[in-house]
């Protein structure tokens, strides 16, 4: 393979702040040599992630200090190939380590395989892991990716019985081009029992460790329930055949956090959310393949370009959000912040910049759903369950919504997630009480292996018309996965006529629903 045509003058990113995986510049390697006691393990295998046009990031762990080296390749047989020196593996990232390779070939299937060579001997190398990604196209064609969340929620751990975490071979079964994980990654707040007597009387044993039978505190704590999940076969393989796209939402780090807040909660000895969640996104960033910013290296929100029908804007309404409250102020202040000014600037900003067709906000929490804590008038979300004018959170919304409309941006809708249920909403400002915006949809999914909550009423504001849900009428709060009403949602572009279909599916993959959306002022391609 001419190296030209390859990846001339590749480059590998640096990392920076919270302890992110060291990074480095590409090398060569010789083969994989010592014994299976000393050399470096590699158990939790590799994933790709962030992957855009020219580029991607990748990600896998070892045991112990180590330098990680990636083999890539356009031929899966691997005849001809690129050896890569990647980033180190230390002590400070619990041996994680991250890869970002650049100056790729768009729309083209790269195939690699990971593996560790020690630094205290350079003799011992690991086994090789492999894995595969396709970059973005510059010109347009089909499109499709998945979505959905909560993963290892209300208890329901991994349970070979019940078949795992199925969901996951069901979104690999689609041959998605990417998976954006919307949130709810991991329950650090969840701590599992070894077995749970389901309502019929059966019991779902988890697979267990140690780190599961508590909440997380540590860096570390939060580091071992990725790696927890990360034992489940259909997450590894869809990890090294699907390239990921993850951001954030509560349970990375607590139910319903916000930056200011002090537990009340006797589980917890750290009770400062803002030094737990130092610690949260700490693992968030060691333990999966996202790329940091160049100058906010915690930063979660971010653009990825995914070729010119397509692009996704992934944000973070965690991070920078005011305290939950009763949410009914009448104008906006450090208490009603949702998104947070620097992160509303930019939304807004790159949304009008978008040359894409299609601009699918990836958002960790539903806009019109009513989210409260249990048994209290504290909502969580934007929705306070007052159908008048834009109040608390909302006003940041309508100004979001305004935005868009103001400067005539078409065809944006979002994904969602955070509820345990799926459903299609469509938001008319003829229903709305606020109306000075473009009517858009919003498809919830999920959840991927947690226990199933809903439906939850909705809020009037910006017109929310339930268009479908995926839920049974009377169903049981904490249903188990067991009970396949586990969902991931896709949309799927066409790219000559550029129609955007979204479908629900169901845990065993059953296709549930389906709505195709026409372009308004499609892409000059």
């Amino acid at each position: 393979m001419n190296r030209r045509h390859f990846i001339k003058n590749s480059l590998i990113g640096v990392s920076a702040s919270i302890a992110l995986s060291p990074w480095s510049a590409f090398g060569q390697g010789p083969a994989i040599l010592g014994s299976d006691k000393l050399r470096p393990q590699l158990k939790h295998g590799a994933a790709s992630g962030d992957v855009d046009t020219t580029s991607a990031v990748l990600w896998s762990k070892t045991n112990q200090s180590a330098q990680m080296w990636v083999e890539l390749s356009t031929l899966p047989d691997f005849s001809k190939v690129e050896t890569l020196k990647g980033g180190h593996a230390l002590q400070q990232t619990d041996y994680n380590a991250h890869t970002l390779v650049r100056r790729l070939l768009p729309n083209t299937r790269y195939f690699y395989r990971v593996h560790f060579q020690s630094l205290k001997d350079p003799k011992l190398r690991s086994e090789r892991c492999s894995g595969q990604f396709k970059t973005a196209p510059t010109e347009a064609c089909d499109v499709r990716f998945c979505w959905s969340a909560d993963t290892a929620g209300q208890g329901f751990g991994i349970d070979p019985a019940h078949g795992g975490m199925l969901t996951f071979a069901s979104i690999r079964a689609r041959k998605p081009d990417f998976f954006v994980n919307s949130g709810d990654l991991i329950y650090a707040d969840n701590p599992m029992s070894s077995e749970v007597t389901l309502d019929d009387g059966s019991i779902w044993r988890n697979q267990l460790v140690e780190a599961k039978t508590r909440v997380a505190e540590s860096t570390d704590d939060f580091r071992q329930n990725f790696y927890y999940n990360s034992q489940d076969d259909h997450l590894r393989a869809l990890q090294a055949e699907v390239p990921m796209i993850q951001q954030w939402d509560d349970h990375e780090v607590v139910n319903n956090w916000y930056p200011q807040e002090i537990l009340d909660d006797d589980r917890y000895t750290l009770k400062d959310v803002k030094q737990l969640a130092h610690n949260a996104k700490t693992a968030f960033f060691n333990c999966n393949p996202i790329r940091p910013h160049d100058t906010d290296p915690g930063r979660i929100y971010r653009k990825i370009s995914r070729g010119p029908l397509l692009d996704l804007f992934v944000i973070d309404l965690r991070s920078y959000r005011g305290p939950n409250t009763y949410n009914h102020q009448t104008s906006q202040s450090a208490d009603t912040a949702f998104l947070g000014a620097d992160q509303l600037k930019w939304l807004k900003a790159e949304l009008k910049a978008s040359k894409a067709t299609w601009k699918i906000i990836c958002s960790d929490m539903p806009i019109g759903l009513v989210v409260a804590e249990w048994g209290k008038e504290i909502y969580e979300n934007g929705a306070n369950g007052d159908d008048g004018a834009p109040l608390g959170r909302e006003l940041e919304l309508a100004d979001l919504f305004h935005s868009i409309a103001r400067e005539d941006i078409t065809n944006v809708h979002f994904i969602t997630a955070d509820v345990h249920y799926c459903a299609s909403h469509y938001y008319n400002p003829a229903k709305a009480s606020f109306k000075d915006f473009k009517p858009f949809w919003e498809f919830v999914s999920g959840p991927l292996h947690a226990g199933n909550f809903g439906p939850n009423p909705l809020d009037g504001t910006f017109g929310p018309e339930v268009k479908f849900t995926g839920i049974p009428e009377g169903m049981a709060p904490f249903t188990p996965p067991s009970a396949g009403l586990q969902f991931f949602g896709e949309m799927e572009i066409d790219g000559k006529t550029q129609a955007l279909t979204v479908r629900h599916f169901n845990r065993i993959g059953e296709e549930i629903w389906s709505k195709e959306l026409q372009p308004e002022h499609p892409a000059k391609v």
